[in-house]
């Protein structure tokens, strides 16, 4: 019998197949040609599977063929490895040894064009009462469902029915997916203080049409539909001009993570009473049989994605809030697996492990301080600045923050440094001051100084759990929120110090000759 292996891929156990590779004859050490293009999310979750079969007639129904095993892995999984190059033992017979399967990711090239554009409108319409219009214009990228996403929004400009905006750079990847024909939409706004913009009116382009920088095809009318249709002699609402268009490549995420950069994770979690006594099914911290706690939820949510690009899954675990033994000092700082001279705990389940046994050992208590853990995570980010490393921290908390101004003053410090803080604050308290810790609206500052980056990420856990979603389902929207940043932000740490990744490591060479049949 020849052996003509053939590698079908789906991404998850009970999902449609992707895509099939190529069969090669008469070989049991096939090297597949054909690639596959899947859009990656770092802050996803994204299961594959591969199914190897070997191939002895035209018909498409695999039942019809043997089967030689599968493997399943993440797609960070793949990225997160040395070169983004994954080993994988073949399983699926029992019994037998099956092979194995290495597989390969490479970054398509236009992910990593960045586009700077600049535009300005003529006779936008006027809005304002008193004053003329104060217009910003919102982007928004097509998706293959028909649906839109906004990519960019520029800044307001006031007083105004002919305004410039200030040029702004946009991966090309954000603004049209790599698909230069995609519809990108552009609505035009009149800015108002309460919130409730007044809409001016839109446009259609492309990347293909922009890229043709400043002419008379990067001219477009400003078009309000209600308008339009209403008024016979309705031209436009005025006119937008691209005054500038250029492109370069730059550095991604990627490049970095495929030139040896690891990311070291480390979670923090409160120990404060304000949690509730740990015995009683009121508590945050309550061990059920049934089910993961909220504290555990959100650990195993964030750190099964984070994990990928860390090569020995080793995660320092902390606590704070508590008082430890044998003394029962309070501490704000203590490990979590009891060995202060190494918190680091192997695998997720290795933290909740460690935090399952500190729950039985510490006394809950207060109050609840940040700073000593986010100074904690600086120092081992302080010592390592050549960019083979970047820190995460995440802190899962249930209260109101007691050491204010001293987290924010550690936060500006940290800003400096290659390290992201994620935030999860559980329970039902007011977390007002996680949303300003969070910088998204105004960028945090202590003393006087602003912090270099926006670093912090804040999202409160109840807002994933109501409603009545699966828990898979809303840990993995959770995660997806909390992390999504994490790429700019350690992007923006490397180009601000001029930091370039390391050269991939060579390929192995491909397998080898293929065997001859047997008589």
């Amino acid at each position: 019998m020849s052996s003509c292996p053939h590698v079908p891929m789906s991404p998850c156990p009970r999902v449609p197949q992707f895509g099939r590779t190529e069969v090669i004859d008469n070989s049991l050490n096939p090297d597949f040609l054909r690639k596959f293009v899947l859009d990656y999310f770092f802050e996803e979750k994204q299961n594959l599977r591969f199914d190897l079969y070997d191939v002895d007639s035209k018909s498409p129904d695999l039942s019809k063929h043997d089967f030689l095993g599968q493997a399943f892995c993440t797609l960070g999984e793949i990225v997160g490895s040395a070169g983004s190059r994954l080993e994988k033992p073949l399983t699926g017979i029992p019994g037998k040894k099956c092979g194995t399967i290495i597989l390969l990711a490479e970054e398509l090239g236009n992910c990593r064009d960045v586009a700077t554009l600049q535009f300005c409108a003529n006779k936008l319409d006027k809005k304002d009462f008193f004053g003329k219009s104060d217009p910003f214009m919102v982007f928004y990228r097509s998706n293959e469902d028909g649906t839109f996403t906004i990519c960019h929004k520029t800044e307001v400009v006031r007083n105004t029915l002919n305004p410039v905006w200030q040029a702004f750079a946009i991966p090309v990847r954000a603004l049209c997916n790599g698909d230069y024909d995609r519809a990108i939409k552009v609505e035009v706004y009149d800015w108002d203080r309460d919130g409730s913009h007044d809409f001016i009116g839109e446009f259609t382009t492309s990347y293909r049409e922009l890229a043709r920088g400043q002419s008379q095809f990067n001219v477009y009318e400003v078009v309000n539909p209600r308008k339009r249709m209403k008024k016979k002699k309705y031209l436009n609402s005025g006119t937008v001009t691209l005054l500038s268009f250029a492109v370069e490549s730059d550095h991604t995420f990627l490049d970095y993570i495929r030139g040896g950069t690891q990311i070291n994770f480390t979670v923090a979690i409160d120990f404060t009473a304000s949690n509730g006594n740990p015995s009683q099914s009121t508590s945050l911290h309550y061990l059920s049989p049934y089910q993961l706690n909220a504290y555990a939820m959100a650990l195993k949510a964030v750190g099964e994605i984070i994990q990928d690009y860390d090569s020995d899954k080793m995660f320092p675990a902390l606590g704070f809030g508590a008082k430890i033994p044998p003394d029962g000092r309070v501490s704000h700082e203590f490990p979590l697996n009891g060995d202060a001279a190494n918190p680091a705990c192997s695998g997720i389940e290795g933290v909740l492990e460690a935090y399952h046994r500190s729950l039985r050992s510490v006394q809950l208590y207060g109050p609840t301080n940040f700073a000593p853990v986010v100074n904690h995570v600086a120092r081992s980010a302080a010592a390592v600045l050549d960019g083979s490393q970047y820190f995460v921290l995440l802190i899962i908390t249930d209260g109101v923050i007691s050491d204010m101004a001293q987290t924010k003053e550690a936060i500006v410090n940290a800003a400096k440094l290659p390290m992201s803080i994620i935030i999860v604050g559980v329970g039902q308290a007011e977390f007002d001051a996680m949303v300003e810790l969070d910088g998204d609206d105004i960028r945090i500052s202590s003393r006087g100084k602003v912090a270099e980056r926006d670093i912090v990420q804040f999202v409160p856990f109840r807002d994933y759990v109501e409603g009545g979603a699966s828990p898979v389902l809303s840990m993995a929207r959770l995660a997806k929120d909390v992390l999504a940043e994490i790429p700019d932000q350690f992007i923006s740490y490397m180009k601000a110090r001029g930091i370039k990744p390391q050269p991939a490591p060579p390929s192995p060479d491909p397998p080898g000759p293929p065997v001859p049949p047997q008589p």
